[in-house]
């Protein structure tokens, strides 16, 4: 018999119960969902760190290192938010076990709020390890950390979000992986992980303006080192809408049972 809950916390019961799920589900396979990411981004640190960090420079005033460093930890949380909601609901549906889960007494905004919580922590674990190995490269000077902060956590919340409505429309493993592999990755590689969108020639330079990762990368490497292609504003402004979006459409999706009841 389950134990008797006061009224006031028993609504929240079962959604404390699925983030709980979700978290120890990456933890259980911490090698593959922490340990690997971390590995892949401190070899992307050696190289651009070590070897090419104080020999070549695209900013002038910092080193390529203080450079790189900003959008290798904005990659390390949007790529492992990305997949711990993408391949955990993928899972769910594809082994049957979502049917238990519509059958609980968890709302759609808890079902969206679980599996978003669990994916920021593990996109924000990440990133705040992959930053604790890049001082041993570079010193960062921190021009805004609150604000740098602000936008890993709208970074991770917005591919969260991503990732569930992949999920839902993914057919197959290859479906889901493509969108990793031809969505997100050129999208961060053209986003200005590795240069400023500034040196680039027209009409790339005014191109890369429509990447929405850009505006992530940037300001998040604006509010760490003060330099940046565009404000505070705009960054902040572009991301929030388009996190806001993605999560209307997942709270749509979701609501509406789209493709989990079958």
């Amino acid at each position: 018999m389950m134990p008797r809950t006061p009224d006031k916390f028993y609504p929240w019961l079962p959604f404390w119960t699925l983030l709980r799920k979700e978290v120890l589900r990456f933890c259980r396979v911490s090698t593959q969902t922490i340990l690997t990411p971390i590995v892949t981004a401190s070899l992307y640190l050696f190289v651009f760190g070590a070897t090419l960090g104080e020999r070549l420079t695209v900013l002038e005033g910092f080193s390529y290192a203080q450079f790189v460093i900003p959008g290798l930890i904005i990659m390390g949380v949007i790529n492992n938010s990305f997949a711990n909601t993408s391949s955990s609901l993928f899972m769910s549906r594809y082994l049957g076990g979502i049917v238990d889960l519509l059958v609980t007494p968890v709302s759609p905004p808890q079902f969206i709020l679980a599996y978003t919580l669990a994916a920021m922590i593990r996109g924000m674990l990440v990133g705040t390890v992959v930053l604790m190995i890049s001082t041993l490269f570079a010193t960062l000077p921190w021009e805004a950390p609150l604000f740098a902060i602000l936008m890993a956590m709208i970074a991770s919340f917005l591919f969260a979000q991503f990732g569930l409505i992949a999920a839902i429309y993914a057919h197959n493993f290859d479906t889901l992986s493509m969108y990793s592999n031809f969505v997100i990755l050129p999208l961060i590689y053209l986003g200005g992980v590795f240069y400023p969108v500034s040196i680039l020639p027209d009409p790339w330079g005014k191109l890369s303006y429509l990447n929405p990762l850009f505006y992530l990368i940037d300001g998040f490497r604006h509010a760490i080192i003060g330099v940046g292609d565009t404000s505070y504003l705009v960054a902040f402004g572009v991301s929030s809408a388009l996190a806001i979006g993605l999560f209307i459409w997942a709270a749509w999706l979701i609501g509406q049972g789209y493709r989990l009841r079958s």
